[in-house]
Formats: C-alpha cells, sequence, structure tokens
C-alpha cells in the first residue's frame, strides 16, 4: 500500500510541476501585420494635451495590427484596461532596468504610467493593445495573464 501511495505522490508531483505553456494562436492575417515594412502609420503618438504627456510608439505593423486584428473599441472597460496596463507596464519598467538580463533593444525606456491619473479610454486602449501586440509579435510575457486577442 505504502509503494502505491509513494508512486501516486510521485506521479501527482510530476503532474503538479510540469509546466504547461499554451502556444500562442498566431493567424496568417497577424503574422502579415507583424512584417508590415515602413509606412507613414507606423509611428503612433498616444497624447492628452490637458494632461501634458504623451507616448510615442514606433513599431511596424502595429498601426495595421491595431486597425486589422485588436478588439474594437468599446469591447473592453476603461477599468479593465486600466489594471492591465498598471500591471504591465510594471513588468516593463522592471525589464527596462535590467539589460542584462533582457534585451534593451526590447524594453528601451521606461514607461511613466500612474495609477492615480485619468488618461481617459483612447490612451489605455492604445498602450494596452500595444502590449498585447508586443507580447505576441517578440513573444514576451509582461505579466500572468496569456496575451491573447480572441
Amino acid at each position: 500500500m505504502k509503494y502505491i501511495v509513494s508512486i501516486l505522490f510521485l506521479f501527482m508531483l510530476i503532474w503538479g510541476c510540469s509546466s504547461s505553456k499554451e502556444a500562442l494562436n498566431i493567424s496568417e492575417e497577424e503574422k502579415s501585420a507583424f512584417n508590415t515594412k515602413e509606412s507613414p502609420q507606423d509611428t503612433v503618438k498616444i497624447a492628452n494635451d490637458s494632461l501634458e504627456y504623451e507616448i510615442i510608439i514606433i513599431d511596424p505593423g502595429f498601426y495595421t495590427w491595431l486597425n486589422s486584428i485588436a478588439k474594437p473599441r468599446g469591447f473592453y472597460s476603461q477599468n479593465y484596461l486600466e489594471n492591465r496596463n498598471q500591471i504591465y507596464v510594471i513588468n516593463w519598467n522592471q525589464r527596462v532596468m535590467q539589460p542584462m538580463r533582457y534585451s534593451p533593444n526590447l524594453y528601451e525606456m521606461q514607461i511613466d504610467y500612474r495609477s492615480d491619473i485619468d488618461y481617459g479610454y483612447e490612451v489605455n486602449y492604445q498602450l494596452y493593445n500595444y502590449f498585447i501586440y508586443f507580447q505576441r509579435k517578440y513573444n514576451q510575457r509582461l505579466g500572468p495573464f496569456y496575451p491573447r486577442i480572441n
């Protein structure tokens, strides 16, 4: 009986510790957006003049991805976007501070995103979608969430 319990325990331990990574399901349309070469719309500026800040995203393919692959505006609540952005920004900034561990070519600059500021829906929507785009294109994970679009 001890032998059976030991084997059962060992099996459960191995099964519980095995990592189950979900593979990203990248469609051909999304791959095409990722591989978009430079165009005039590649620079996406996220700004709010009344708060005097801006984020400029220069990543070939993001504009195409945002307008063809991402969920439409209004799909997520602003609260949802703010909560996710807060987590993604924290992880992003930690990676910027560790250039020996994370590629400084991917994580170039810190993002100053404060939870006590209402950036509005559009800024949160575009920032959230950039994080999803970034994670999917460069096979990164900025948090505990699977970067899905469906």
